[in-house]
């Protein structure tokens, strides 16, 4: 039985407010959302954040399979705002898709936009996030998609479900992190300390009043539906003395995989199974980082919330067991572990014969300082890649671009191939190779073309890190991780074609590779990046335009009419 009664998690935002009313649950459900600027305390400091509905996070959404939502977006702050829908589909309707200047113009002060969320085989969890500048740091919230009516989940039905939502705070305004970080040419200021719904815990100062807290009773299973908000760490994530039992990733049904702790990257979602089975008291729950890379800084704090047992109140004495915040081993155990369910009810549909073979190496890159006061390496400005092209935002976006034929936006022939070849991931990867050229570029599929895409993580700038890639329009079945370079001969013949999960966002391993499949159904222009913010704003990013078919079914949907304008 479905408890549709859970409490939403609310966290506060700095310059953005998205009320939601929901008037009907169902087929288009609507929601309305106004963005504004709320106050909110953290860390023994009080700062205006941009917030939805004034709540941080922001509010949960609730939604059937199939279900449409339509979501009216009234910006009454003073800065720009765009919201992506992450993970769904929005099948022929990029023009809902979110991403500044790829599928829109910004929100700005003032307007209103009204954007159509269409779920087709989205089930389990997905989130929503604010997509211009550093501003999903406190503009985002939770998707829940349960199953159609007559319909079930594949495991026995938990009590309750409840969204654990991973975040990153700072004491600045992200802003000013922003403008700071960008000025520097280098890596950012590491942020102050990682939330769990909105609160640090009470490792920090000033939170342990406010530490969030999850009431369970004794016997009953909880279905934790996990979020990594984080702006710039993968996580790791556990329970003292219980194990979790992964059952979904990015909304779609997994073979149950249980284990002391899991593992997820920034744009990743996780439901997973909590089993209230120990004596019972009081328990901490923890969040810390994993980062691979020896030179990269990052926040090495740990955020907890507490699980309760109902009437027990002796307060929690250990941290669960989290491996070290560099063991690979670890994170891979888990992330390489998880499997689709591929059941009669949830099928696989693995492309077998490719049409369209993608190689994009993801890199860290140095470019020639425009001043003097460059922090990278040698006085350098760091930037970031794919294929060795460093994303520049056009004035126009991409789409209206695309569907009006407007020239001067973008250019075609993205490279599908790297145009460098090189050991990627040597210790020393020579100087010549560490600049990238900057470009708007896109790379054309063509509609109903069999995909592979293999990302090549590489050591240029001798920065590496994992990279967690995400695709918008699509979720990919994930067929195969490596480290070292990608062997075109021999890996492939030890791809998981029966099983591999199907996600949105893949972790590229650090001086590693990851190899991805799906099938170009989606009409439109859908972007990719690196959801590692510090690199988002570097430039690894890039377009696909997957062309109209034949079909009127199989073309991109009427241009709304309250488009923003630019």
């Amino acid at each position: 039985m479905l408890n549709h009664n859970m409490p939403s998690i609310f966290f506060p935002l700095a310059a953005l407010f998205i009320f939601v009313q929901c008037h009907a649950w169902g087929d288009h459900g609507h929601y309305d959302f106004v963005v504004k600027e709320a106050s909110y305390t953290r860390l023994c400091e009080t700062k205006k954040i941009l917030t939805v509905n004034g709540q941080f996070p922001g509010p949960t959404l609730y939604a059937r399979k199939g279900d449409t939502l339509v979501i009216n977006v009234h910006n009454q702050a003073k800065h720009n705002i765009t919201i992506h829908w992450h993970g769904v589909r929005q099948p022929r309707n990029p023009w809902s898709d979110g991403p500044v200047y790829i599928t829109q113009c910004p929100i700005q002060p003032g307007a209103t936009f009204t954007q159509r969320v269409i779920l087709t085989d989205e089930e389990g969890t997905l989130w929503w996030h604010a997509h211009n500048d550093w501003t999903r740091a406190t503009v985002h919230g939770s998707i829940q998609i349960y199953p159609r009516h007559g319909s079930s989940y594949p495991f026995p039905a938990p009590h309750q479900d409840v969204p654990i939502i991973l975040g990153q705070w700072w004491k600045k305004n992200v802003t000013e992190v922003l403008e700071e970080f960008l000025a520097s040419g280098a890596s950012p200021n590491t942020s102050d300390a990682f939330l769990i719904n909105g609160q640090p815990g009470d490792l920090y100062n000033c939170s342990k009043q406010d530490t969030f807290k999850l009431n369970v009773e004794y016997g009953r299973t909880y279905l934790l539906r996990i979020i990594n908000a984080v702006m710039n760490e993968i996580m790791f994530f556990a329970i003292d003395g219980h194990n979790l039992t992964a059952v979904a990733t990015d909304a779609a049904y997994s073979k149950p995989l249980t284990r002391e702790y899991m593992v997820i990257a920034p744009g990743q979602t996780l439901d997973v199974l909590l089993h209230a089975d120990q004596k019972p008291d009081q328990y901490y729950m923890a969040a810390r980082a994993y980062s691979s890379s020896p030179v990269i800084p990052f926040d090495n704090t740990t955020t907890t919330a507490i699980l309760q047992y109902i009437d027990n109140q002796n307060p929690p004495s250990e941290l669960p067991r989290l491996p070290y915040y560099n063991d690979t081993n670890a994170a891979f155990s888990v992330l390489g572990a998880l499997k689709a369910l591929a059941s009669e009810e949830h099928p696989v549909s693995v492309p077998n014969k490719i049409s369209t073979k993608l190689f994009f190496t993801v890199s860290i890159n140095a470019q020639p300082c425009p001043n003097t006061r460059c922090q990278g390496p040698n006085g350098t400005h760091l930037a970031a890649s794919v294929n060795n092209i460093s994303f520049v935002n056009p004035s126009v976006d991409i789409l209206e671009a695309y569907y009006y034929h407007i020239t001067g936006v973008y250019k075609n022939g993205f490279p599908s191939i790297s145009p460098l070849m090189f050991n990627y991931t040597a210790d020393y990867v020579p100087l010549n190779f560490n600049a990238a050229k900057r470009g708007t570029k896109v790379n054309v599929i063509r509609y109903n073309s069999t995909v592979e895409l293999v990302f090549q993580g590489t050591n240029q700038v001798g920065s590496s890190i994992d990279h967690p890639m995400h695709l918008h329009g699509y979720s990919f079945y994930i067929v195969g991780y490596g480290f070292g370079n990608f062997d075109k001969d021999k890996d492939p013949l030890n791809y998981n074609l029966v099983d591999p999960p199907l996600r949105n966002t893949v972790v590229v391993p650090r001086n590693g590779w990851a190899a991805v499949r799906f099938k170009a159904d989606n009409p439109g222009v859908w972007f990719m990046h690196c959801h590692l913010e510090r690199h988002l704003s570097w430039g690894m990013n890039m377009v696909f335009i997957v062309r109209n078919g034949n079909h009127p079914k199989s073309r991109i949907l009427p241009r709304p009419a309250d488009m923003p304008p630019c």
